[in-house]
């Protein structure tokens, strides 16, 4: 592969895995804001919870007492749902954190052979440079020794 065709496939290893890192970026942010819908949900549930005990040393009526109830089990389920969309999207995260991952080995691996394709394609020129060189200083030398 040419080396033209290496830096292009480098290029567009480098682009994806940009891209890649953006998508976990956003998944993590999604699931930071998960936990911290989860976090207040959690924290409501509390502070009702307490309220409810303040007011349960006053006389309640029965459809109060329902309500009250009813709204806490309310509360539970939405918190139990919340920690499922969490569950769900930390399992994204991750997903996309490991492909993220992946491809940077990719990019380097890329990188890498684009690297030692330059470093041989450096020696090749050298050697050829010293081959000149030797040559012109033979050429010089062989004309000195016509010249005495």
């Amino acid at each position: 592969m040419a080396e033209r065709q290496l830096e292009l496939v480098a290029r567009w290893e480098r682009d994806k895995e940009d891209k890649l890192a953006q998508n976990f970026q956003i998944a993590q942010q999604h699931a930071d804001m998960n936990k911290q819908k989860l976090s207040s949900l959690e924290q409501y549930r509390l502070d009702y919870l307490k309220q409810t005990q303040v007011v349960a040393h006053t006389p309640l009526n029965v459809d109060k007492f329902n309500q009250l109830h009813s709204f806490i089990g309310k509360l539970d389920k939405a918190c139990e749902q919340q920690t499922q969309v969490l569950n769900q999207s930390r399992i994204v995260s991750e997903q996309r954190k490991n492909q993220w991952l992946a491809q940077q080995r990719k990019r380097k691996a890329v990188e890498m052979l684009l690297n030692k394709r330059r470093a041989q394609k450096q020696l090749r020129e050298s050697r050829i440079e010293q081959q000149l060189m030797d040559e012109l200083s033979n050429q010089r030398y062989v004309r000195k020794l016509h010249v005495r």
